[in-house]
Order: C-alpha cells, then sequence, then structure tokens
C-alpha cells in the first residue's frame, strides 16, 4: 500500500491559524486585565468589582479552553482540514489559469 506524502502547505497553514489563535487569546486576556486594572480604581463598590472579576475569569477560562480544543482538533485532523482547503485552492487556480 502506498503511503501518502503529506503537503507541506497543510503544516503552514496549520501553524498560521495556531499563531493567530493563541494571538487572539492573548489579546482577550490583555484587554481583560486593562479593563479590571481600569475598573478597580472607579468601582463603587467591593461586590460589584467581585462579579466583574468572577465573570470576567470566566468567559477567559471558557474562551482559552475552546481555543485550545480548536487548535487540539485542528491537529489530529489537519490532514483533512486543510488538505479540503488546498484542494479547492488549487482548483481555483487551476480555473484561472
Amino acid at each position: 500500500m502506498q503511503q501518502k506524502i503529506p503537503d507541506p502547505r497543510v503544516h503552514s497553514m496549520f501553524s498560521g491559524d495556531r499563531t493567530w489563535a493563541f494571538g487572539a487569546v492573548i489579546v482577550l486576556w490583555t484587554l481583560y486585565g486593562f479593563v479590571f486594572w481600569r475598573l478597580t480604581q472607579t468601582a463603587p463598590a467591593d461586590g460589584v468589582l467581585q462579579a466583574l472579576a468572577v465573570a470576567g475569569g470566566l468567559v477567559l477560562l471558557f474562551n482559552s479552553a475552546s481555543i485550545i480544543a480548536m487548535i487540539k482538533h485542528y491537529a489530529e485532523d489537519k490532514e483533512h482540514i486543510y488538505g479540503l482547503d488546498i484542494h479547492y485552492l488549487d482548483e481555483m487556480k487551476k480555473s484561472k489559469g
């Protein structure tokens, strides 16, 4: 049985998506940190600040977990996921050229 040679473009596309996904998580954490820092200076009561901290922490936790799960899934099935993209990109190039 012949083994299929992986397309190097698959790894390149996966690396780019992984970088952008982790970058988006870092930006989200940074923005939440900045907003929380600014709120500590103007919050009217400690209870409000605590509620916002818990809610923001849950948003960060679930969002980060979902991005990590997405990257893990993409890593497991990247040949199929990106292979389809590459196939259709190649077909578009053929039809234009």
